[in-house]
């Protein structure tokens, strides 16, 4: 066989086995196409199928706009709640709304940035914006609080969606900072950009903190108002930290920022495979709807 005889041949031969090897992933499929857990990057198409991979189970991570001390950035709060959220997401597939920050925030209102939405504006967006969700397929929605200022909105947020029938569950995870564990920290107050968020951001996005202001304002509780435990009155945190700092962030540590943000991510990871395993809570929901349309005919 001579040298051209050959080449063609051997053409030929590799021409026969890249038309096997087309047929044979037609066949089988194409691979799984991997999908962003960001919300606004998918395609219509792929959204669908986000959804479906999700098995309906989306989060909404909550920040807001507000002074963060004198060294970090006002959207501190968006910033890592968003970190935390997409990372979780990305271990136990989710769809991730998009940024998030309308809730509550009026004790920041003398401060520069911040900005702060009417009572009755946060909760009417906020029913909106869940409605939305669960009309485009997220039936369990996630909530994913990282400001200090909604612990109270969210919760009576969640137990609001009773008043009235709803295709879909709220749920709601608080808790942004271990209790207990990890690096020894430095400081007693640690509330607001102290050393634990300094300390996260420096994970994050430590090209946004100015770690060289950090003590260019105090942190420490003021104690300008003296009244009984168990009294409460709005005015209680501009009274005790009135610029906004609560502890003191240059205490920070990355070592610390990587256990706190590890242990951030890991409970909401551990949330949503929860979630996309309750198969009770819409079940009791739906009776619960049922039972109040009709209370006399409760069984007492």
């Amino acid at each position: 066989m001579n040298p051209r005889t050959c080449w063609a041949t051997g053409f030929l031969l590799l021409c026969v086995i890249l038309n096997v090897g087309r047929a044979a992933q037609a066949q089988s499929g194409s691979p799984q196409t991997k999908l962003s857990v960001h919300w606004e990057e998918l395609t219509a198409g792929d959204f669908q199928q986000a959804i479906q991979r999700a098995q309906g189970t989306c989060l909404l991570p909550f920040g807001i706009l507000e002074k963060h001390g004198p060294h970090m950035p006002i959207g501190t709060d968006l910033i890592n709640v968003r970190y935390a959220a997409l990372h979780a997401a990305e271990q136990q597939y989710a769809v991730v709304f998009p940024e998030y920050y309308f809730g509550q925030i009026s004790e920041a209102r003398h401060e520069p940035g911040t900005i702060a939405y009417s009572r009755d504006l946060q909760l009417a967006l906020l029913q909106a914006t869940t409605d939305e969700m669960a009309r485009n397929g997220c039936k369990k929605i996630l909530i994913v609080n990282g400001h200090g200022g909604n612990d109270s909105l969210l919760p009576y947020f969640a137990q609001s969606q009773l008043d009235k029938p709803h295709d879909y569950v709220v749920y709601l995870v608080g808790e942004r900072t271990p209790r207990s564990g990890g690096p020894q920290k430095k400081t007693t107050v640690d509330a607001h950009a102290g050393e634990s968020e300094t300390s996260k951001m420096m994970v994050v996005r430590p090209d946004l903190l100015h770690q060289d202001r950090a003590t260019s304002e105090s942190g420490g509780d003021q104690h300008r108002a003296n009244l009984p435990e168990g009294v409460y009155t709005g005015i209680w945190w501009y009274a005790r930290f009135p610029d906004h700092y609560a502890g003191d962030g240059s205490a920070a540590s990355r070592e610390l920022g990587e256990y706190q943000m590890n242990w951030w991510i890991d409970s909401v990871s551990k949330a949503i495979v929860a979630i996309k395993a309750d198969d009770v809570s819409l079940k009791l929901q739906n009776e619960f709807y049922e039972k109040s349309a009709h209370p006399l005919d409760t069984r007492q």
